[in-house]
């Protein structure tokens, strides 16, 4: 009788499965004990989601029950469980019954039958042998070298065969039998021997379809697999039919004559050697995966398995904070434009000060670069690290971050990685991942490989120690040399030393730009401050636009000041923008950056603190030149007397590398270009209100700003009392003066025969201390006030040092016709602190000084009069007349004689004179008891002198 193939796998199901679940007992129960009546098998095993199995009770006809109880014993077959699995195995092996439908017998299947079956082959030859045919076909295998006990079979060999144990699913229960008969049958011929040989060695493989236990749902190995489970289904059929239909004693001449069989085993090794090759497939596959988890798990135990997490991330960051149009300048910039188009191995470098925003730059870069490589073939694989002040700047951390880029990049290579780093190890270097050199070593070693372009991008240069500096400048340097496509793109802080290396590498400067400053505090008040009303928006876009200065960090660090601070209304946020506080962060960021700096070495903040407190109060930027001499004399432990001896205390480039992240970009070439100074506005904050107090209010910050302006004095002073320019003439003859007032000083300069006061051995800061040094003179409002003895020897009168500080005062720029007069004839330290000096100044010495010395003019009051008169502020002349022991030179005619001559040939529009001619009211009574006051009032008349004339009648 002829079945379908469903009812065949629900047959078969119900023979070979054996339930071991508490659920599955139970079930058995239920249906022993049920009434012996047909129901119907909810059989939907086909379409049960892999992993899962259906547990399914069939309740079998009396009949069926019947026949099978029978041999139960014998098959160890439990007819009351039917279990559906979804396991490759039995997906496979009921698409196979399936697909050959009628053509199976399902009288095979029958218990009676299927006992028969093993009978009949412990029948066969056995009254002549006195032994199984199963057991004659093993040893007759093993005669054949066929290694039996290495395949993976499906029953053991030394059991009999009516011992066969159930199995655990209907699949194997059918290859079990197959196995059987295949080596039951393998003693009738010899070929046909090799062929069951083979046959039971790819049976085998069977087992390795789940790939390592790694369940991959592949179509591929289902589909050969179905196809091998037809070819046994189909040998178990044949099989069946000889050894039941033809007789027992012409089975093994059947087999020779009937070639059924061995075609069947020959199409079932065509398929199974397929299954085997796509299993070995699968499994290599798998492996492979094995493997490269073995590879990242060691590299990034090797090399450390934050770094490119924690790089993405700084990257993610910065996106963020990114306002796209500010770095687009980049991409038209003649020298980006070469170093992208370039078919060779270029650098280029990124230069730009503290806080310009390099590292946003750089991280537009980056996504630039990618997006223009998407499309491109073979694509340009990036690699980008970002350098800071920490582990991440040193060079073992950027090489091993490289290389784990690479390696994400180009899987290929760690296997190549692995195997370099073993092979180190072998060789005595247990730690190759810490070894610069070896790093390096590797680097090169793989670039060299690489076809493609490749863009390296490195971030901050200027953070990481100089020892790192150096390793990665000169590794890329050999890499551009030996890897042919490769692009590297470098951003750093313009220090000397950095330069010195990059050499002839091109360079795009990141200056200051408004537009540029605009944009950003633009994005970043939009991102910030989106909740303030739009005059409110509008107020801190345009202040912070006009100081930002070049300084991303700052605008930020300000906006989110104002986000913290939450202020909200028009006028609060005005008087905000007014007195912008410095954000402490920022103030923590130059406090690190100055230790770091320094090294924390006294000597080297000694030498930083001069320096910065000279740049945060000098009244124009200094050249490199004037500012090492100035540190050296400030810093200097003894006393130096000359210029020779200060000139062998001056290290400029130790000076600019100390202070470098605290100043903006300056040329090394030009070392007396007026360019140093502080990189931006909160730096000198920082230094007046921050830098050694902590309380910053009004008072401090005053008397703070009194001290800086005491300290650069006192260097000024110092440097024009050296030796040299009390016996050295600056020039040997005075120039005439010829300014054109229709332009400006330096138009008018410029073509000028110019001089150098450094031939004249003056040194480098003669030229900023003699032009300013009374600007700071003028400042001095606190105490501790300079020493009087130095102002009354720097310009004693008469002296050429006083004659050689003038001259260069009148002639800032170094020009030989001077910009204007001033004759060192007329001057003594009365005179000079009466016009430039502070009134503090001014009033000490008023107090203090011995005006009998020779240091001042014979008549010092009437001297220091006539210049204020001229110049001068002129209610200092009160000062003078009635507030000092020389006053007493003032009160005559001979002063008020001098007033009116100044009033008569002055522009007397913008001067308050009514102070000076309200000087009569002190001199009154001398003049009524000397009886002066008629020839005062001719001298008014005769000079037409109103303001006098008319206090005298008032007064008479």
């Amino acid at each position: 009788m002829k079945v379908s193939g469903t009812d065949f796998a629900s047959s078969v199901d119900s023979s070979s499965q054996h339930a071991t679940s508490t659920a599955s007992s139970l079930s058995f129960n239920r249906t022993r004990d049920a009434p012996k009546e047909s129901t119907t098998t909810r059989d939907n095993a086909a379409q049960t989601q892999p992993d899962q199995s259906t547990l399914l009770t069939e309740v079998h006809t009396s009949s069926l029950e019947q026949n099978f109880s029978a041999n139960h014993s014998a098959l160890g077959v439990d007819i009351g469980v039917v279990i559906v699995s979804s396991d490759i195995w039995s997906v496979a092996y009921r698409e196979a019954v399936d697909s050959l439908g009628k053509d199976i017998d399902v009288a095979i299947l029958k218990g009676e039958n299927v006992a028969q079956l093993f009978s009949h082959l412990e029948e066969i030859d056995k009254e002549a042998t006195q032994e199984s045919v199963f057991l004659r076909g093993v040893r007759y295998l093993h005669s054949l070298q066929v290694p039996l006990e290495k395949f993976k079979l499906a029953l053991d060999l030394a059991s009999p065969l009516t011992n066969i144990e159930p199995t655990s699913t209907m699949v194997f229960g059918v290859v079990r039998g197959v196995t059987a008969i295949a080596i039951s049958f393998a003693t009738a011929d010899l070929e046909f021997a090799k062929q069951i040989g083979e046959m039971l060695e790819q049976i085998s493989y069977i087992d390795d379809c789940d790939t390592l236990g790694q369940k991959a749902n592949k179509i591929d190995i289902h589909k050969a697999l179905v196809l091998v489970y037809q070819k046994l289904l189909e040998f178990y059929n044949v099989a069946f039919e000889i050894l039941t239909r033809k007789g027992v004693k012409l089975v093994m001449k059947i087999i020779l004559e009937n070639d059924r069989l061995p075609n069947i085993v020959q199409d079932f090794l065509r398929h199974a050697e397929n299954l085997r090759k796509l299993v070995q497939k699968a499994t290599w596959e798998i492996v492979e995966d094995i493997r490269a988890m073995l590879y990242d798990h060691e590299i990034a135990r090797w090399l450390g398995s934050g770094k490119m997490r924690q790089q993405s991330k700084y990257h993610n960051d910065l996106q963020n904070l990114r306002a796209d149009q500010a770095c687009e300048f980049l991409l038209t910039d003649a020298k980006f434009i070469s170093w992208y188009r370039a078919s060779d191995s270029q650098q280029l470098v990124i230069l730009g000060d503290m806080g310009c925003g390099k590292s946003v730059a750089m991280a537009f870069l980056v996504d630039e670069l990618r997006r223009r490589n998407e499309h491109q073939l073979p694509q340009p694989k990036i690699c980008y690290h970002y350098c800071r002040d920490d582990e991440t700047g040193q060079a073992t951390y950027i090489f091993s971050a490289l290389i784990l880029s690479l390696l994400e990049q180009f899987s290929g290579l760690k296997r190549t990685f692995f195997e370099w780093y073993k092979q180190a190890g072998a060789s005595g270097n247990f730690e190759p991942a810490t070894d610069i050199k070896k790093l390096e070593e590797f680097l090169q070693k793989i670039l060299k490989t690489l076809d493609r372009p490749l863009f390296i991008v490195i971030d901050g240069l200027d953070e990481c120690d100089r020892a790192s500096q150096n390793s990665l400048l000169k590794s890329l340097k050999i890499l551009s040399k030996k890897t042919p496509r490769l692009k590297v793109i470098l951003s750093s802080r313009p220090q000397e030393e950095i330069l010195e290396q990059l050499g002839e590498i091109a360079k795009i400067d990141m200056g200051s730009d408004t537009k540029r400053d605009r944009v950003i505090v633009e994005k970043t008040v939009e991102r910030k401050l989106f909740n303030l009303s739009k005059d409110v928006r509008a107020l801190v876009t345009e202040t912070l636009s006009h100081l930002a200065q070049g300084s991303a960090i700052w605008t930020k660090m300000i906006v989110e000041l104002i986000e913290v601070r939450r202020i909200r209304a028009l006028g609060p946020m005005r008087d905000f923008l007014e007195e912008i506080p410095l954000p402490e962060q920022l103030s923590e960021l130059y406090v690190n950056l100055f230790s770091r700096c320094t090294s924390n070495d006294p000597e080297n903040q000694k030498l930083v603190t001069t320096a910065l407190e000279v740049l945060a109060i000098t009244r124009r930027p200094l050249s490199i030149l004037e500012l090492a001499w100035a540190v050296a004399l400030g810093a200097a432990q003894k006393r130096v007397t000359t210029v020779t001896a200060l000139a062998k205390l001056v290290d400029p480039q130790r000076v600019m590398s100390l202070i470098q992240p605290f100043v903006a970009h300056v040329d090394f070439s030009d070392v007396r270009k007026r360019q140093v100074r502080l990189v931006h506005q909160s730096v000198k904050e920082f230094i007046i209100r921050e830098w050694a107090s902590n309380r910053p209010d009004q008072g401090f910050i005053h008397q703070r700003t009194g001290s800086l302006e005491a300290g650069i004095l006192d260097i000024c002073i110092r440097y024009l009392l050296l030796d040299d320019f009390g016996h050295t003439d600056l020039f040997s003859k005075e120039q005439p003066t010829d300014y054109d007032p229709c332009c400006t000083w330096e138009a008018w300069e410029e073509n000028m025969i110019r001089y150098d006061p450094t031939d004249r051995g003056f040194g480098e800061l003669f030229v900023y201390a003699s032009c300013h040094w009374l600007e700071h003179f003028g400042a001095i409002t606190v105490e501790p006030l300079p020493g009087l003895e130095n102002i009354e020897n720097l310009c004693q009168a008469g002296s050429t040092r006083l004659q050689n500080w003038i001259k260069q005062y009148c002639r800032p720029q170094c020009i030989i016709k001077p910009r204007f007069l001033f004759d060192s004839r007329l001057y003594d330290p009365l005179s000079i602190t009466s016009l430039y000096g502070s009134e503090t100044m001014l009033r000490d010495m008023l107090e203090s000084s011995d005006f009998d010395k020779d240091k001042f003019l014979p008549n010092p009051a009437m001297g220091a009069a006539d210049q204020i008169l001229q110049w001068g502020d002129l209610s200092r002349l009160r000062m003078l007349f009635s507030g000092s022991n020389i006053g007493h030179q003032l009160r005559n005619l001979g002063f008020f004689r001098l007033v009116m001559k100044q009033w008569s040939i002055s522009d007397t529009h913008g001067r308050d004179w009514d102070v000076v001619f309200d000087l009569i009211d002190d001199v009154l009574d001398i003049l009524v008891k000397e009886r002066r006051g008629n020839e005062l009032l001719c001298m008014a008349a005769s000079r037409g002198c109103m303001p006098i004339i008319r206090r005298l009648m008032d007064r008479a």
